[in-house]
């Protein structure tokens, strides 16, 4: 338990350096938490004594990050940017955005020329299932995409299959075709944009059909992309 909190501190630190704030936030809580529970369940007094004081330092910068976001935010001056590197792993969309869905997502609106092909459109799936289960209050999902030259119909069918699974939910799913788009990005009601280079498509195809990563994202190769995170107050509608 504490080499589980060590190496969790430790890169809450290294993301901190990076000054990725949102990303280590979750890590200070999550290793703080690990932390808290080694101070209860061990009995050496110097081993405690120990661990509230690094606990002590971890919660004065965990809280220092906390209130640097917040003060970023109201200025609307947040800004978060990493790149993901080529042939890396641990990049799936929970570990990219799902910090920043929350009971305040009531709409998601994705903007990205290609969902269009099998994949795409099953990577858009993985993003809604990710918003239904981190967003109790989610009513709708919008898309924003170019139209497929050679498979409309198909493109048209899935994305009209999700529409009909989404409304068993209560969530409204609405697409509009754009024959110019070109950017990529995903807006949250509750002011968190996420702009990746890629879209949604920045995972490598999987060497097989029962290999690692298949099924879970955060074991998928990935390809090179960057990631932009802001956040704006000035969200009101989205389109």
């Amino acid at each position: 338990m504490e080499s589980t909190a060590a190496s969790i501190l430790t890169r809450a630190v290294a993301k901190d350096k990076q000054e990725h704030y949102t990303e280590a936030l979750i890590l200070y809580q999550e290793g703080l938490q690990i932390l808290f529970n080694s101070i209860s369940e061990t009995k050496d007094v110097n081993k405690k004594k120990y661990f509230r004081e690094k606990a002590e330092e971890y919660m004065k910068r965990a809280e220092g990050i906390k209130k640097l976001i917040h003060e970023k935010k109201s200025l609307g001056q947040y800004r978060e940017q990493m790149r993901i590197e080529a042939g890396s792993i641990g990049h799936g969309y929970a570990s990219l955005f799902g910090r920043f869905l929350d009971d305040r997502v009531t709409h998601i609106h994705i903007e990205d020329p290609y969902i269009r092909a099998y994949h795409q459109c099953l990577n858009l799936v993985r993003l809604c299932e990710l918003g239904v289960q981190k967003c109790p209050t989610l009513s709708r999902v919008s898309l924003l995409t170019t139209k497929d030259p050679d498979d409309y119909k198909n493109q048209e069918n899935r994305l009209d299959e999700l529409k009909k699974s989404l409304a068993i939910k209560l969530i409204k799913f609405d697409v509009t075709y754009s024959g110019t788009l070109h950017d990529r990005k995903i807006v949250l009601s509750n002011g968190w944009v996420v702009k990746i280079g890629r879209g949604l498509d920045y995972f490598k195809a999987p060497e097989g059909k029962f290999v690692l990563g298949v099924c879970d994202l955060e074991l998928r190769v990935c390809l090179e992309t960057t990631v932009d995170i802001f956040h704006t107050s000035h969200i009101r509608e989205i389109p």
